[in-house]
């Protein structure tokens, strides 16, 4: 692995038989972390916004869990 810094970005090289699966997850997180950078929410708001979805998911769906 290389690791290189230029004024405008970081380049990272790998060798081509790296495990896929695995550098696709490290993307994501890479992705999840400079999205989330500038986020002025507080934890709290993200745990009652998640709370919501859940609620509302758990509603669309039980009844594909849950016998009729």
């Amino acid at each position: 692995m290389v690791l290189e810094r230029t004024e405008s970005e970081v380049i990272i090289r790998l060798p081509a038989n790296i495990d896929w699966e695995s550098l696709e997850l490290m993307i994501r997180f890479i992705k999840y972390r400079e999205s989330v950078a500038k986020s002025k929410a507080k934890q709290e708001d993200i745990d009652a916004l998640a709370k919501e979805v859940n609620k509302q998911w758990w509603e669309d769906n039980k009844h594909r869990f849950l016998p009729s």
